[in-house]
């Protein structure tokens, strides 16, 4: 077993070069036939002049079919090495880095606000401009000129042509690519002669290890389980992750035994793996490629080839030991007795036998050396597996039969990648010293689903290389086709399936059949919301959709959809371009939802929360910034022409009818949201002020949670003499509602000498206002206001002085501040798990929170606890979830407080 490792940042995170020496194996990803033992530790020779790999923010981007999805790096900005390889002997696989020019700026307010925050203080790092993405391709390995064409036409060797090096013309004569796999031996001449590089061997296992120990550690649904038909991802305890088996199966099968970061063993192997597989299949269907064959299997009967017990006895269990009459006896074992060629036999039932024979070995010996080693989980990763949901359901059952239930086969969605990646990583600087899993955006697919791994539409010719997919269909005006539906596949005994009961013209790759993997997105400035109770066992959405309740919001974010597409049409100026986007969108939307609507699971754990923010996701996909752009801005102006008014009516009140009058002006001036249908039929009743004045009316107490009472003795009685000390407003739509309702109730804090600071969204969606856009609000607002200009001068809001002001100001004292800071989403709803380092840094000092609005006070965090003082404020603008949520009605309102003891 490998020897600790004594450096700490490798000891953390397992890239350190702790590794074991095994003998020599048959070529392929997971190679050896025999079960040799790790005999000796050895420490790998790093490269110590490779630039830093800055991983910081690291996030999957990809479309809705892609299993192996690409990952931005949006803080990488030196000429690192932009490549690595895993040469097996069935297949190459690289892992390479591209570029994107990201400009990032900070304004003069995100600036005061984090100096204020305390966040130039040198505990923070601080990121460079330039980020990329890590793309993940393969080849066969008998194709390796076509690898070999494919790294020079990019010139991945020399950093890529988009590398400030390229550019220059720098042309560095020692080149060195780091590498792995028996290929990185058997082919070094080659790569040599053909690029000028040279190969740099990394151990096999250290990088398979190192790679699935980072990709367990750092994404959050990297690892699911797949059981008849049903794939489930798992949340992975980081402080229970070890130890763990680690199934590699390429063209053979290693089994290592894991028990830490750089410390692992490979204690067995079988010879019989992918490469049998795909072997045996072309000689026997003579299929031209592994995913072709693999194709095939999906339309096979494995029954006409397979003899299974029913056969040995009449189509009877074999009850005593518990075997169906389904269960496969002898794998091929029905041949034998039948008096036929190879000709005789379906290619597709042959497939479908070979790969179900391969599986089920596999999983049995992966189980039985888990039981060897008391493990109760095996991770299963090598391109043998490809996201075929019959294999993984095979394995899955195997493992599963022989445990009676007690170990647990787990699959990883970069399954074929583990070297790869490891082998990248291994350059000397990789920065994974700044990686935490709050780091990790998953953001679902962009774009629309396809079929086959193929956009359908005219050829695109020379476009392939030069611009995205998403790009081509906007230039092409190529049409989405969904996915093809395909049913639940009934079972024939262990995990054995027999046709898919409906297919299409075009069935769906091995890869859209299994998992629909969205992007990971490496955000560096994101955090744990440091006032949560107990983020462990936080769940964010208040309600789980089930296929009852996603049928619903289908058809509500359907009905939705073609004026959302109208508002996102007009905002980009109605030209052509902009509503061939908007059908772009429109379909590949409406492509998504069909998605989820015949597999809800294909997201993984899916909320409302997520569902609003993949329509978010996929507006931007389509260069729509800000759908609701030019409604935003006439609803702030109209507010804003009246508040002077409000702000003097309110100033009238004795304390106690303000406070009221405030809290009931936040929820009257909620109604205002373009997410809701019945809210927007209602603009057409009266102006903006008129519908205001009648939803204050509407909302006379009680409530249908009514905590004011408790929350006024707060903040009149308990906290007369010791204030809050700062309050995070979390606010919602713009117009009324932020600038009628929650800029008022601001003002009031400010009043009693709490510090405010305004939460809002980092990017729009619907018509929520954005932290870019409250500046601007204040600023106006603050023309008419002592408290809230003096509290925007303390707080940075007002860089420059202001004329025309009409207050006096010469006597006030000085002002609390007013902050505004982005919580870091682009979504009405929001996640606690994932906030931006603004808002983070903004709560070490709150002690008070008020969640405003539906997205986040109701659709989310109703249920979520805090550690400190906590009012949540919202209309129920949906008669369905008042129904669920409190058996109520819509246009109820909730105050709920939740003090801290």
């Amino acid at each position: 077993m490998a020897a600790n490792n004594s450096d700490p940042i490798q000891e953390e995170l397992g890239e350190g070069g702790a590794g074991v020496k095994h003998e020599a194996e048959e070529e392929g990803e997971g190679k050896s036939s025999s079960a040799a033992q790790a005999t000796a530790t050895t420490m790998l020779p790093r490269s110590s002049s490779r630039p830093q790999l800055d991983l910081s923010g690291a996030a999957i981007h990809g479309t809705l079919e892609d299993r192996n999805p690409t990952i931005l790096l949006p803080n990488q900005s030196d000429d690192i090495s932009h490549l690595a390889l895993d040469i097996g002997g069935s297949l190459i696989k690289l892992v390479y880095f591209s570029r994107h020019a990201e400009l990032s700026t900070e304004d003069k307010r995100k600036i005061s606000t984090k100096r204020r925050l305390g966040m130039f203080n040198g505990g923070r790092r601080s990121y460079p401009i330039l980020g990329g993405r890590l793309h993940f391709v393969k080849f066969e390995t008998e194709k390796l000129n076509e690898c070999l064409d494919f790294i020079s036409s990019k010139q991945l060797h020399r950093g890529g042509v988009d590398s400030p090096s390229w550019r220059s013309g720098a042309q560095p004569d020692d080149i060195v690519i780091k590498a792995t796999g028996g290929g990185a031996y058997k082919y070094a001449d080659i790569f040599k002669e053909r690029l000028g590089v040279s190969l740099e061997k990394e151990d096999e296992m250290d990088c398979l290890v190192s790679g699935a120990n980072f990709l367990l550690k750092a994404i959050r649904h990297e690892a699911f389980t797949h059981m008849d038909g049903h794939k489930e991802y798992v949340q992975i305890d980081q402080n229970d992750l070890f130890p763990f088996l680690l199934v590699n199966v390429g063209s053979g099968v290693s089994i290592i035994k894991v028990d830490g970061h750089g410390k692992f063993q490979r204690v067995s192997g079988t010879n019989v793996g992918g490469g049998t597989y795909w072997g045996l299949g072309r000689l026997m269907t003579k299929c031209k490629s592994f995913d072709e064959l693999l194709e095939l299997s999906q339309r096979g009967d494995n029954s006409t080839i397979d003899m299974l017990v029913g056969d040995i006895y009449g189509g009877l269990d074999y009850s005593k030991i518990g075997l169906s009459a389904s269960t496969i006896a002898s794998s091929f074992g029905k041949t034998i007795s039948e008096n036929k060629e190879l000709s005789d036999y379906r290619p597709e039932d042959i497939s479908l036998s070979l790969l179900r024979m391969i599986s089920y070995n596999i999983g049995q010996i992966s189980y039985l050396n888990a039981l060897r080693y008391g493990l109760k989980r095996i991770f299963f990763g090598g391109f043998f597996i490809r996201g075929h949901a019959y294999t993984m359901d095979t394995i899955s059952f195997a493992v599963n039969f022989w445990s009676k239930g007690e170990a647990q086969a787990m699959f990883l969605r970069h399954e074929g990648f583990l070297g790869a990646l490891g082998a990248f990583m291994s350059y000397e600087k990789h920065g994974l010293d700044d990686l935490r899993v709050h780091h990790l955006v998953e953001r679902f697919p962009m774009g629309a689903p396809y079929v086959g791994g193929k956009i359908h539409g005219p050829p695109l010719g020379d476009l392939n290389e030069k611009i995205s997919w998403m790009e081509k269909f906007v230039q092409k005006g190529t049409q989405i086709i969904a996915p093809v539906p395909m049913g639940v596949p009934a079972t024939t005994g262990m995990g054995g399936f027999e046709r898919p009961t409906s297919k299409g013209d075009i069935l769906r790759s091995d890869a859209s059949a299994a998992l629909n993997v969205g992007v990971l997105h490496l955000v560096p400035t994101l955090d744990v919301f440091p006032l949560l109770e107990d983020p462990k066992t936080y769940e964010p959405n208040t309600i789980d959709l089930d296929q009852d309740e996603f049928k619903y919001w289908f058809k509500i974010l359907s009905d939705h959809l073609p004026d959302l597409v109208d508002k996102a049409v007009a905002s980009e100026g109605g030209t052509d371009d902009a509503k061939r986007r908007g059908d772009a969108f429109a379909h590949a939307f409406s492509a998504h939802l069909a998605r989820l609507m015949e597999e809800p699971a294909a997201y993984g754990k899916f909320g409302l929360a997520n569902l609003l923010e993949l329509r978010e996701e996929c507006l931007r996909e389509f260069q729509f910034v800000d759908a609701y752009i030019s409604i935003k801005q006439r609803e702030n102006e109209a507010s804003l022409a009246v508040l002077p008014d409000l702000l003097m009516e309110l100033d009238s009140m004795n304390e106690e009818a303000r406070l009221l009058a405030l809290i009931e002006g936040v929820l009257a001036a909620n109604i205002f949201d373009w997410g809701s249908r019945a809210c927007v039929e209602l603009y057409h009743k009266g102006t903006i002020i008129e519908i205001y004045r009648m939803s204050r009316k509407k909302m006379q107490r009680p409530w249908r949670i009514d905590d004011f009472d408790m929350f006024k003795k707060r903040m009149l009685t308990d906290r007369k003499d010791q204030p809050y000390k700062r309050a995070l407003l979390f606010v919602d739509n713009s117009g009324a509602d932020v600038v009628l309702g929650m800029l008022p109730l601001a003002r009031e804090l400010l009043r009693h000498g709490t510090e405010v600071v305004l939460v809002a969204n980092s990017l729009p969606a619907l018509n929520d206002v954005t932290a870019n856009e409250l500046p601007e609000i204040i600023a106006e607002a603050s023309k008419h206001c002592g408290i809230l200009r003096k509290a925007a001068e303390a707080g940075g809001l007002l860089v420059d002085a202001m004329a025309g002001i009409q207050d006096d100001l010469k006597d006030a004292p000085e002002s609390v501040p007013l902050m505004v800071v982005e919580n870091g989403c682009g979504s009405p709803c929001i996640d606690f798990r994932q906030v931006s380092s603004e808002l983070a840094a903004a709560a070490k000092d709150a002690d008070l929170l008020i969640l405003e609005g539906m997205g986040r006070a109701l659709h989310t965090n109703l249920n979520a606890r805090f550690k400190c003082d906590a009012l949540k404020l919202a209309m129920v603008k949906n008669q369905r979830l008042a129904e669920k949520l409190f058996n109520g009605n819509i246009y109820d309102c909730i105050c709920k407080f939740e003090p801290i003891s």
